[in-house]
């Protein structure tokens, strides 16, 4: 292999890594809050490149016949938001419920399970089984460098990730609301008597999560435009898997873990065939956790008795 094929790969890796750290990000959010693994999650990642392409579809329609560009500018927030009512929406109806009635964990795990087959089952009743094709919001350019190809929907889609670590990083670490989704973390039956609204705090870290999938979503059907009911299963539960090596909770260990990820399943297809990709990649995960079961950024939970 030389030296232009491996550039090559890295960049690769970067973009799939980009796809896990974002996802990864929504699930150590709602983890560090409520020690809830969301595991409907990726489940809400599919049902907002769904999103994405409906309303790119209606903009770019003959109702409002807007220029591909503008598409793109008016879905990305769009997307966004439609997401986090989304996320919203099953913290309501399923997960508030639950814990208000104190219910054991193994309930909410498994209320997350159903609330990810009910998303991808309710797709599949109403639009069916067949595929639906992205339309091209972004005129798509190749650069040449040196004899990598890169493109700037690759670029795109790397620096997002960056700049969404960046935002929930200072957003958790520097401003009011991030002191409050920390202080949960710690002890969550204190923080009501200090006058923080709980619920509130739960509802913005849903709205982050959640949005934050919903632009993975966008940016996942610009770059593979083919849609179907179950794209978020497995997508999402390597973002899991990533958010957990990274020390599930942690912000950094989230965005880390999904490059890793990244890194490793493209590392694996340079050396062997396509097919021992998943083999190798959660192996070597399973390995690390052995190694450090608490992740790479993780640090022991102790419980107060």
């Amino acid at each position: 292999m030389d030296f232009i094929t491996f550039i090559q790969n890295v960049l690769n890796a970067l973009q799939w890594g980009s796809f896990y750290a974002l996802i990864a990000l929504g699930y150590t959010l709602v983890y560090g809050v409520l020690r809830l693994i969301n595991f409907a999650h990726g489940d809400i990642f599919m049902v907002g490149a769904y999103i994405s392409f409906f309303v790119a579809g209606f903009f770019l329609g003959p109702l409002a016949g807007l220029s591909p560009a503008m598409t793109f500018l008016v879905t990305v927030p769009l997307t966004m938001v439609l997401t986090a009512c989304v996320g919203v929406t099953l913290e309501r109806i399923a997960y508030r419920p639950l814990r208000r009635k104190g219910a054991h964990r193994l309930y909410v795990v498994i209320t997350a399970l159903m609330c990810g087959l009910i998303l991808e089952y309710s797709n599949l009743a109403v639009l069916g089984a067949s595929r639906l094709k992205f339309p091209e919001l972004i005129e798509k350019q190749i650069w040449n460098i040196g004899g990598v190809t890169l493109t700037n929907l690759k670029v795109m889609v790397i620096f997002t990730a960056i700049i969404v670590f960046l935002l929930l990083q200072w957003v958790i670490t520097k401003t009011r609301v991030g002191m409050a989704m920390r202080a949960i973390s710690y002890d969550k039956f204190a923080i009501p008597l200090m006058g923080i609204p709980v619920d509130n705090i739960i509802v913005i870290t849903f709205i982050l999560g959640s949005g934050f999938a919903g632009l993975a979503g966008l940016l996942f059907a610009m770059s593979y435009p083919v849609l179907e009911p179950f794209m978020g299963m497995l997508i999402g539960w390597k973002a899991f898997i990533a958010a957990v090596v990274g020390g599930i909770g942690d912000i950094k260990g989230a965005f880390v873990g999904g490059f890793l990820l990244g890194f490793i399943e493209i590392g694996v297809v340079m050396v062997f065939p396509s097919t021992f990709r998943d083999l190798f990649a959660f192996t070597i995960l399973l390995l690390i956790l052995w190694i450090k079961p608490t992740g790479l950024f993780g640090i022991p939970q102790s419980t107060k008795i």
